[in-house]
């Protein structure tokens, strides 16, 4: 089976990226409206984050929450699930991690990939900065 491809979940594709930040403060960006603008897409409409509930982007991206930990996770459909999750490393640091299923092929999981890294560079401005 090629890399990235699944019995279960198709074509998927994972990123993650140590930053300098404690997992509270990379959690409230990531889970706030100007941090889901920069992984879900701008005009990011989020009526709850209980599991369930829809979302909807500028770009008409729509989808519902599929499972959401506070602090820890959110996970969500739309065209393919996205999950991004948050994990504690030494030093007050924080591994937060993107990732996508059930995408179409091969080229689309490469994309995804390309895409993921600029999201985690973005974010990683947006702490910073």
């Amino acid at each position: 089976m090629p890399t990235g491809l699944t019995k279960d979940a198709g074509w998927q594709i994972g990123v993650s990226r140590t930053l300098p930040h404690p997992p509270t403060t990379v959690w409230d960006l990531v889970s706030g409206p100007r941090g889901l603008a920069l992984w879900l897409g701008t005009g990011v409409q989020l009526s709850s984050p209980r599991r369930g509930s829809a979302y909807r982007t500028d770009a008409g991206v729509a989808g519902e929450v599929r499972g959401y930990r506070h602090g820890e996770r959110i996970r969500l459909t739309g065209p393919t699930t996205v999950q991004v999750t948050l994990t504690p490393a030494e030093g007050g640091r924080t591994v937060l991690r993107f990732h996508q299923e059930r995408m179409a092929d091969a080229r689309e999981r490469e994309r995804q990939r390309t895409h993921w890294r600029r999201v985690l560079a973005a974010i990683a401005e947006a702490l910073d900065g």
